[in-house]
């Protein structure tokens, strides 16, 4: 619980490490003496892992029937939420901790699945759950997440050549069926450079604690940022 404490009381980032160098810049919290690196080891959330992985054939079923031409159609269709940038699309099943109830009853097998997972942040403003989708072309430029308290983890859905994640200066690429544990506090990019025939990026993003953040940790951290009643 100190450095809990510690983190409440002073700004992001301790005097040396990645964050002094630039590449973790945490926008809101910064919690001490976690282990940092911009790809995260897929036995660090196993039992998560596992669980998303087994539940691929179902989630992308639920991408399929919620999907549309991603032509920029306005209004959106329904539950999409307004592009990040040009081409970047997300259908979120939880927003910043809040259950969207209407996007969940329509994405059945995506929605068993997270409540199967051990380390979700399903009961904080810094979990999201969802589908991001990336249209050729499109690029999302260099930022840093909220937090260094959670690991995001991209479930791979459909995944043209040509796509693209660097984390903290290290380039890696999705791979259908499979997960990859991003700790997006470091600074990212993420890009699509396919041809319009490739078709989008679809990813299934899950935001989890990150596997050093105790469980009382979790609890206080839970109360400090409890989403909007």
């Amino acid at each position: 619980m100190g450095r809990v404490r510690r983190a409440a009381q002073g700004g992001p980032g301790p005097g040396g490490g990645p964050v002094a160098l630039g590449i973790q810049r945490p926008g809101l919290l910064f919690l001490p003496d976690l282990p940092s690196a911009p790809f995260v080891p897929r036995d660090a959330q196993r039992h998560d892992v596992e669980v998303l992985e087994s539940s691929f054939p179902a989630i992308l079923r639920d991408f399929g029937a919620v999907s549309w031409d991603f032509s920029g159609t306005n209004p959106l269709p329904r539950g999409w939420s307004p592009p990040l940038a040009p081409g970047c699309y997300q259908l979120l099943l939880y927003q910043a901790g809040r259950c969207q109830p209407n996007n969940c009853r329509r994405c059945p097998g995506a929605y068993r699945a997270l409540r199967g997972l051990r380390s979700f942040m399903s009961a904080n403003t810094f979990g999201n759950a969802g589908f991001s989708v990336l249209l050729p072309g499109a690029r999302l430029e260099s930022r840093c997440g909220p937090t260094n308290a959670r690991v995001r983890c991209h479930l791979g859905l459909k995944i043209p050549p040509g796509c693209e994640l660097v984390v903290g200066g290290e380039p890696q690429c999705w791979a259908e069926g499979h997960c990859l544990l991003v700790d997006d506090s470091f600074l990212h990019t993420v890009a699509h450079n396919g041809s319009p025939e490739d078709g989008p990026r679809v990813v299934f993003i899950v935001d989890l604690w990150h596997p050093n953040v105790a469980g009382a940790e979790r609890q206080a951290l839970d109360f400090v940022f409890a989403p909007d009643p």
